[in-house]
């Protein structure tokens, strides 16, 4: 088949440091093409891939020094796409929703994989009014908040089997890995160590908007000589420092979408320890590949009962279930199904106007605060 994967320009694909959407696309690219299908890839002029590249920016938006409003950008690439569309099979978009109405027209060959969180206000709406567009979760917990729409699949994300090669030893500290923001609770993890008597190791980014949170919330927690925080680092990093750790502690306090971090760690043979909330459940295999607990109490007592698990069914897991390999084959099963006109529960644009459910988005899955927050 002919694919076009169409990337969003905050980060190169694979970002040169952190970045999770950018870097499912690479993984997922890599695998189409060793699979055999002819992939072009819309992206950052500064993207490293085997597909045919067509560059839609000078360079990625988060780590270009001259960086402003990335979004003509954004613009222009989906005109690229638009004036090409003709020439693939399926056109797979991981840009959130701002192609909608670009693409109406042509629906049945688009899938829109949603990568972020879908409990905000204004997108109950927004899905309400273009409910023909296929789209794929990342996890079935994602799908809570959103009104009936045209669901093609959950497909969850997977990394290359080889990316990190597993430590099957004891590990001598916790590990922290992703973003530091109030949501990923970092001020928890390190809370969680210090009750557990552990050293606790942070390797994160710290994004603009996060950047008050850190200096008022995180950094007066630093100085604790069980703490060490490292900053954000690159897959050349990533497998020894997460395969020399204890266990992972993924502490969220909000609807987690997927969580690639657990999916990486358990690559590295590393239990996850995570709360109990968005997608959490559905990824860690509880007792098997790590624990998952409601309270920083039960976190606590999670680290000590760490000798309980078996490094190697964590990997073990990892290869059963999270595999790029698996995304891929469960990705060309929807393409194929696209091409062959039948994804189901479709909506036809041309067909009644039927009576639409209210605007207002259910109160039981609002956004959540932290104020609010279940954790």
């Amino acid at each position: 088949m002919k694919i076009a994967q169409i990337a969003p320009l905050a980060e190169s694909v694979p970002p040169r440091l952190y970045g999770g959407t950018e870097r499912i696309v690479a993984y997922l690219t890599e695998e189409l093409i060793r699979m055999g299908h002819d992939v072009t890839l819309f992206a950052s002029a500064d993207s490293l891939t085997s597909a045919k590249l067509v560059p839609c920016r000078h360079r990625a938006a988060r780590l270009d020094a001259g960086f402003g409003d990335s979004t003509p950008s954004l613009v222009l690439m989906l005109e690229r796409v638009r004036q090409h569309a003709h020439e693939f099979d399926v056109l797979h978009f991981h840009v959130d929703c701002l192609h909608f109405p670009l693409f109406r027209s042509m629906a049945s060959r688009t899938l829109t994989t949603l990568h972020g969180r879908q409990d905000l206000d204004d997108l109950y709406p927004f899905y309400l009014e273009f409910d023909d567009m296929p789209l794929v979760s990342i996890s079935q917990d994602q799908r809570e908040p959103m009104p009936p729409v045209n669901w093609a699949g959950t497909v969850y994300h997977g990394i290359p089997a080889d990316l990190y090669r597993p430590s099957f030893g004891d590990g001598g500290y916790l590990a922290f890995l992703g973003r530091i923001s109030p949501e990923k609770q970092p001020d928890e993890a390190i809370r969680i160590a210090i009750r557990a008597g552990i050293p606790l190791k942070i390797a994160a980014k710290v994004d603009r908007v996060d950047i008050d949170y850190f200096e008022n919330r995180i950094r007066p927690l630093l100085d604790h000589p069980l703490i060490d925080f490292i900053g954000e680092i690159g897959d050349d990093r990533k497998g020894a420092f997460l395969g020399g750790a204890k266990a992972l502690l993924f502490p969220i306090a909000w609807p987690e979408p997927f969580g690639m971090v657990m999916i990486e760690a358990m690559a590295a043979g590393t239990p996850v320890i995570a709360y109990r909330s968005g997608s959490v459940a559905e990824v860690v295999e509880d007792g098997v590949a790590g624990f998952i607990v409601g309270s920083q109490d039960e976190a606590v007592a999670a680290v000590q009962r760490l000798d309980l698990l078996d490094r190697r069914k964590v990997r073990a897991c990892f290869e059963q279930r999270f595999s790029a390999e698996r995304m891929a084959r469960d990705y060309v099963d929807l393409y194929q199904r696209a091409v062959q006109g039948w994804l189901p529960g479709g909506v036809d644009p041309k067909g009644p106007d039927l009576e639409r459910p209210s605007l207002e988005m259910p109160n039981q899955r609002r956004r959540i605060g932290l104020a609010d927050s279940p954790i």
